[in-house]
């Protein structure tokens, strides 16, 4: 079946509290999909921003956000009072996430509606903290020892606590109870505002597509409780880190600084955790894509404490292997594989193995006319057809930064003669295309500029800061891509 999908995190819904939120704008945009005849919203990871705000940088690969909570949904549990939140200044410009001032001021708010909170008025909870205990229970002391030391990493708390042995663990149980009981009231919330919307879309017509990053971080629970995952040394300070070699984009690599698995560890246990990991996103997502799926196959290994990617080795990954075993103890999984950058014949014969559907990017496909990623060389409809992903520019500014080569060739293809003409004759060449579904990014729908960017890799500082407004999402826009999915029925 034909689809299309629009790409858009939580965090740029609009909203009257700085980001996006659970909330009646989610309801509101789900309800813009169905009227549009949109059949897919993919979304970035829902887990905790740590460093650079990033949603590929958490502190958990299972934890949600407490930033997508929101706040007119605590106050009809009756957790919270209007004047507990809608009397704060939420934003300092309304089209851009201030994260240092949602930081501020949201862990304030959750906090008032903590206080306010009875399990016993809310039955789930204690299912809840059951069901999820594998990972909750060392989530939400994490959590509270980094709030008692300042926001510190694990690596700099004091040693027996960063080394996680077992008598300073139990003492800050006991002195932290009360904030342990926050981090967990936190994701109760979470879990039980996403549930209801996911519930939403799905009745709605509409399937979530949400995200598995390929990597923890190294300021993370998982890094800190379970080493053994990971190549460390005998410290815990990782031996190498993940990245990407230098091309032609970047000279000197992309360096990510996340720790690298011990492949051997996990092949030993059967890839438990990662196929529990694999088992809970396809719980809490309808479609998983996989974040660097190539790095299955093998993975660029950068000495740890380089400054850049340019030295580094390639390394061997788990293969198919691993997910052989995941459909094994699962069953058929519901994947997109995001197969971009450096892929080998090795790569490709992997994800022919798995037989999940890969991606293609139109943004990638003007170099010239034998690119992989132009709509008349796709070999399967197997794949997803994208203008651009989050870390591509928005369409409008992409053609802004075209070189007059692929200007030439870009009106000549898509048969227009204005530049101006380009991003929606790419956006009907997605849809268009034989890929099974056809996406594209908010922002091309909106003619976003190139300030609408939503990431530009390996920068700090201006990232996953776009927002809509809700005067955006018009019926004039939703007959519009209504239209489009008419007449190349999706």
């Amino acid at each position: 079946m034909r689809k299309s999908c629009i790409l858009m995190h939580i965090s740029s819904l609009p909203s009257e509290y700085g980001i996006g939120k659970m909330g009646k704008h989610a309801f509101a945009f789900v309800d813009f999909l169905k009227s549009a005849g949109v059949k897919c919203w993919q979304i970035l990871p829902l887990s905790p921003t740590s460093y650079g705000d990033s949603p590929y940088q958490s502190f958990s690969v299972y934890a949600g956000n407490p930033y997508f909570i929101d706040f007119e949904i605590l106050e009809g549990d009756g957790l919270l009072e209007r004047e507990d939140y809608a009397s704060l200044t939420w934003e300092s410009v309304p089209d851009k996430v201030d994260y240092a001032l949602i930081y501020e001021l949201c862990f304030g708010v959750l906090g008032k509606a903590y206080e306010r909170f009875r399990p016993a008025k809310f039955p789930a909870y204690r299912s809840f903290c059951d069901k999820n205990k594998a990972w909750l229970d060392e989530y939400a002391l994490f959590m509270a020892l980094k709030a008692q030391n300042d926001g510190k990493p694990w690596y700099e708390w004091e040693s027996d606590l960063a080394m996680h042995r077992p008598k300073a663990l139990s003492a800050a149980k006991r002195t932290l109870k009360n904030e342990i009981g926050f981090y967990k009231f936190i994701q109760f919330q979470f879990s039980r505002q996403w549930t209801v919307l996911k519930a939403y879309a799905n009745e709605n017509g509409i399937e979530i597509i949400g995200d598995i990053p390929i990597y923890c971080a190294l300021d993370s629970v998982e890094a800190w409780a379970t080493p053994k995952l990971f190549r460390f040394d005998r410290k815990r300070r990782p031996i190498a880190v993940a990245g990407c070699p230098p091309d032609e984009f970047s000279p000197t690599g992309q360096l990510w600084g996340n720790p690298l698995y011990d492949w051997e560890y996990h092949k030993k246990t059967g890839y438990s955790w990662w196929i529990e990991r694999i088992r809970a996103s396809a719980e809490l997502y309808d479609i998983v894509r996989i974040d660097h799926f190539r790095g299955f196959e093998s993975y660029y290994a950068i000495p740890y404490g380089n400054e850049d990617a340019t030295v580094g080795e390639w390394c061997k990954g788990p293969d198919y292997e691993l997910f052989r075993i995941a459909e094994e103890k699962l069953g058929r999984l519901n994947v997109i594989a995001e197969d971009l950058g450096f892929i080998t014949p090795e790569v490709r014969e992997m994800l022919n193995n798995c037989g999940y559907p890969g991606m293609k990017v139109l943004q990638f496909g003007f170099d010239n006319g034998e690119n992989e990623h132009l709509p008349h060389n796709f070999t399967t409809t197997n794949c997803f057809a994208y203008t651009g992903t989050h870390d591509n520019e928005t369409l409008v500014g992409w053609v802004g930064s075209m070189s007059p080569k692929s200007l030439k060739f870009a009106k000549k293809y898509l048969n227009v003669r204005k530049k101006g003409e380009i991003p929606m004759a790419v956006v009907r060449a997605a849809w268009a295309s034989v890929a099974e579904v056809a996406s594209a990014q908010i922002q091309d729908f909106l003619g976003s500029d190139a300030s609408g960017r939503m990431n530009k890799p390996s920068t700090l500082g201006c990232n996953w800061q776009f927002r809509t407004q809700e005067s955006d999402f018009t019926p004039e826009l939703a007959k519009k891509i209504r239209r489009l999915n008419k007449l190349y029925n999706r």
